[in-house]
């Protein structure tokens, strides 16, 4: 069977139960405050997840996070090149690596005694020292400026995280309900900014008595009866996907005055919406 049946009769055939059709519906809201530069949406527009739909003056954001680049790149323009720094060093030890390794022949051949040796030696252990210390200290200061950068560079990702939410993103696949603001529009957080909802499936919230519930189940299909005409109806097939386990009053929507004291169970019907189906319609469940 189609997952939707849409036929004309005559309202003759009772129904079981009544409600009316309702969505999940989103409210979606500015994450930012300014001035909305573009929103490109219309009621009754439908919109993907994920598509962009506007976004909110974000120039101060963008100056800021360009001020704090500049603060970092002056912040490490004086990281020392460690390398570079040590290199008149590291020339001077080679120079005293040879002549402790001259002056070792020397003395494997006599030419030379044990304290030229051990002069050598100790020049070269001094240079080597002094490498060390040098290395050391130039790590230190690289260190400082490396933590002077690091508060910079936490402020720079949250002012990412704010231009990224100056950008309008559509949350849900869905159709726009309301449209609560306009383009040139000052906005702020949390403000409204349209309403959208998925109306390709649609709810009816419908009432059933107490006698009824050991004949419906999660799952069920059902026939769903809505107004076509004066005095005929369009149907179409639903599943039962929620049923509450509580007893309530029946809605003074929903039933006569006299009938608003019975004891119903509220149950969700999932229809296939072929455009025609709108929230707040009303609708008849045949079990």
């Amino acid at each position: 069977m189609a997952a939707t049946l849409i036929a004309c009769h005559t309202q003759e055939e009772k129904y079981d139960a009544s409600g009316t059709f309702e969505a999940v519906e989103t409210i979606v809201s500015a994450e930012a405050s300014g001035n909305i530069k573009s929103l490109t949406l219309e009621e009754g527009q439908v919109l993907k997840a994920g598509q962009p739909v506007g976004y909110i003056d974000s120039v101060q954001l963008y100056l800021k996070k360009k001020q704090l680049q500049a603060q970092i790149n002056t912040v490490l323009s004086g990281k020392p090149d460690i390398a570079a720094q040590t290199a008149s060093l590291q020339e001077q030890l080679r120079q005293a690596e040879r002549e402790q390794n001259r002056n070792a022949n020397l003395v494997k051949a006599d030419a030379a005694t044990q304290k030229q040796l051990d002069d050598a030696t100790s020049q070269v252990d001094v240079v080597k020292k002094q490498i060390v210390a040098l290395r050391s200290s130039l790590s230190i200061n690289s260190a400082n400026l490396e933590e002077q950068v690091t508060p910079l560079d936490v402020q720079i990702r949250q002012i990412n995280d704010q231009l990224n939410k100056c950008r309008i993103i559509n949350p849900i696949d869905g159709t726009v309900l309301t449209k609560y603001a306009e383009a040139s529009e000052v906005t702020e957080v949390g403000k409204p900014i349209y309403k959208i909802a998925e109306l390709n499936t649609i709810i009816l919230r419908a009432y059933i008595t107490g006698d009824q519930i050991p004949h419906v189940k999660v799952g069920q299909q059902v026939k769903v009866l809505v107004d076509d005409t004066k005095d005929t109806y369009k149907t179409y097939a639903g599943t039962i996907e929620w049923l509450s386990d509580k007893a309530e009053f029946t809605p003074k929507t929903i039933q006569t005055k006299d009938e608003r004291a019975n004891l119903v169970y509220a149950v969700k019907i999932r229809v296939k919406n072929d455009g025609y189906l709108k929230i707040g319609m009303y609708g008849d469940v045949k079990l």
